[in-house]
């Protein structure tokens, strides 16, 4: 393990990664701005008054030097499928821990099927430490506490919840998501957790859930990591996530003429609610609700956060999730955040 305690934020020039270098920066901590191309690593770094690194992640040996001195490295540099498994392996080889700010249900497998490796090494690998999911995980262990051993999970994810003027014309999501999301997007099926084990439907679910946004709301299946970190942080053996049908995905667009992303003003427009519903081994049932600042705004705080966490040397060795790791409090911690039971 290394002795220092510089945080390396990997895809910092991009959309979501400079929203969280900022924020990493203005809070004082010890950082290091990285990514694959030079010119804007050293651009960024200067604005920033950081130290700067540019490395690829096709040469293993790059990597590993790419993280000398390094104690904690935040991967936000999608499509993660890409770049997560040469940045975890090199950071379980020389001591450093690993997060990163996906939401691809691939990439928290391949996290987990390292976790004893990590935790020889004596470091804590965790993905999903933005909006997704932070805020799931945390109030499905929240709600799960509520009953006697929980049997079975029920997630329900509304990305944007908003007035029709405020939702008009805005854009949620930036180029780097959109990529991230859409790679690889029909390849997993109808995903489920049952009996503790992954299992793939004939085809996706769908139920209707209650955001109080005005009753109860068309969702459908989708195959995210809660499927995995909810089992984690709960021991629930029946896990199934729904997403809200309101907001699809844009798919099939050319992202080079797509935005960045939201603007400053646009992240602050709505907000993002989750639903957990938690049952017993006896029937009982507990549900609640978890309402944040809407995605980008929540990512930006909630990575620099656990990042910050791990700088301090609260952390478990091995893969965690963010609530097996801090606890429900974790998603109240992030300002303008709160939980309310229904």
């Amino acid at each position: 393990m290394t002795e220092s305690n510089n945080l390396l934020v990997y895809g910092s020039t991009g959309y979501t990664g400079r929203l969280i270098a900022e924020h990493a920066r203005h809070l004082g901590l010890d950082l290091i701005v990285a990514g694959r191309n030079r010119e804007r690593v050293a651009a960024l770094a200067g604005e920033l008054g950081v130290e700067g690194r540019a490395f690829p992640l096709d040469d293993p040996a790059s990597v590993r030097d790419g993280l000398r001195g390094v104690m904690v490295l935040l991967n936000v540099a999608g499509p993660f499928r890409q770049t997560a498994r040469p940045l975890l392996e090199a950071c379980i080889a020389t001591g450093v821990h690993y997060l990163d700010t996906t939401a691809e249900y691939d990439v928290f497998a391949a996290t987990q099927a390292r976790g004893a490796d990590a935790a020889a090494a004596g470091v804590m690998v965790m993905s999903g430490t933005g909006w997704d999911v932070v805020p799931s995980d945390c109030v499905a262990a929240y709600a799960a506490a509520r009953v006697t051993e929980p049997v079975r999970l029920r997630i329900a994810l509304k990305l944007l919840s908003a007035t029709p003027e405020e939702a008009a014309g805005l854009n949620l999501f930036s180029r780097g998501s959109i990529a991230s999301a859409t790679a690889g997007i029909g390849d997993l099926g109808a995903l489920v957790r049952a009996g503790g084990d992954i299992v793939t439907l004939p085809e996706p679910q769908v139920a209707a859930f209650d955001f109080g946004d005005g009753g109860p709301e068309e969702c459908v299946s989708a195959p995210m990591g809660d499927l995995i970190t909810a089992h984690l942080s709960t021991g629930a053996p029946a896990v199934e996530v729904y997403v809200q049908t309101g907001q699809p995905l844009p798919i099939d667009l050319d992202l080079a003429t797509f935005p960045d992303g939201p603007t400053a003003a646009e992240r602050q427009m709505g907000r993002s609610k989750v639903v957990a519903e938690a049952t017993g081994r006896d029937g009982t049932v507990a549900r609640a609700l978890i309402d944040t600042p809407t995605g980008y705004r929540f990512t930006q705080l909630s990575s620099v956060e656990i990042a910050r966490r791990v700088l301090a040397g609260s952390y478990t060795p091995g893969f965690q999730s963010p609530a097996s790791a801090y606890g429900p409090g974790l998603a109240l911690s992030i300002a303008d955040t709160r939980i309310t039971d229904l």
